[in-house]
């Protein structure tokens, strides 16, 4: 008995050196200037969403009257009040079905698309690739007045399909780009599987590569989502009725000839920011997913 106490005494400071050793292995890894450097990179991003915050609660003469980064003596939701009563739903119904008439062609047919150029053969599919690629590096500054000449052939001028049109045509490039990527890491048995039980191109389209790509089909929905519902130029250049405004040109409501009610507009901001946040919220681990798969190979 004795010796078998004599043992686990002896043992005892063994262990609490390897204890002791590993602790200070990982004190020795610490980095603390990634660390000091994630910390100031937060704060970046925290300070303007905290100011915006607290100055859509001030008034406008308490805007003007105290530090801009110290709480509101008085909070008050007049702001948001004046937001809501300026034709705020009409503006948000607007951008909602620009972004939706955005999403849904664009999505369905860069689906197809990819589909088609990772499981067809030929150089017809191979240029079509190309030429979707080539889209990415064009940007939307440099043929806006291309497309304001097209608009305008056409005569959708002042209307709500000027600015769809023009949106889908520039989501379906970076949609098509990671879609393909995605579906080229589906394992090609499964496919061959789907072929030997008797089913088309188009069953094995929708039954297979539709459910395994979802989390791509979500990372691209919410990326150019965001880019339609936060879009400027093409709302200014191609509508002008007010009745036809989206949220970001309903800023403008708020802006007078020689002030800008400042407070109401970071009102409207929060009010522009929750469906994005909200959508966020829904489909983050398919867009985290959808971000990090897909480009493995």
């Amino acid at each position: 008995m004795a010796t078998v106490i004599t043992k686990r005494a002896a043992a005892a400071p063994a262990s609490n050196v390897r204890v002791r050793g590993r602790a200070g292995v990982r004190l020795r890894r610490l980095n603390l200037p990634a660390g000091a450097a994630g910390w100031l990179w937060l704060a970046v991003i925290i300070i303007p969403i905290y100011y915006v915050a607290i100055t859509s609660l001030k008034t406008q003469a308490g805007y003007f009257g105290q530090n801009p980064l110290a709480l509101p003596k008085t909070p008050t939701l007049d702001n948001y009040r004046m937001v809501l009563a300026s034709d705020f739903a009409r503006y948000f119904l607007n951008s909602a079905l620009i972004t939706a008439g955005t999403l849904v062609p664009s999505l369905a047919f860069s689906f197809m698309a990819s589909f088609a150029i990772v499981r067809g053969r030929g150089r017809f599919l191979k240029a079509v690739n190309g030429l979707f690629l080539m889209g990415l590096a064009i940007p939307l500054q440099a043929v806006i007045i291309p497309i304001y000449l097209m608009i305008i052939r056409m005569h959708l001028y002042d209307s709500l399909l000027a600015i769809i049109l023009p949106s889908i045509a520039f989501a379906i490039p970076l949609s098509v780009l990671i879609m393909a990527n995605f579906i080229r890491d589906v394992p090609n048995e499964l496919f061959e599987s789907m072929r030997l039980d008797g089913c088309s191109e188009w069953q094995t389209l929708w039954r297979l590569a539709l459910p395994l790509t979802k989390p791509a089909i979500v990372t691209v929905a919410i990326y150019n989502g965001l880019g339609v519902w936060n879009g400027f130029l093409l709302p200014l250049i191609l509508t002008q009725s007010p009745e036809l405004r989206v949220l970001p040109l309903a800023l403008w409501t708020f802006q007078g000839e020689y002030s800008v009610n400042i407070p109401a507009v970071l009102a409207s901001v929060v009010l522009t920011t929750l469906p994005i946040l909200v959508l966020y919220v829904v489909g983050r681990r398919q867009l985290l997913s959808g971000l990090t798969a897909g480009f493995s190979k």
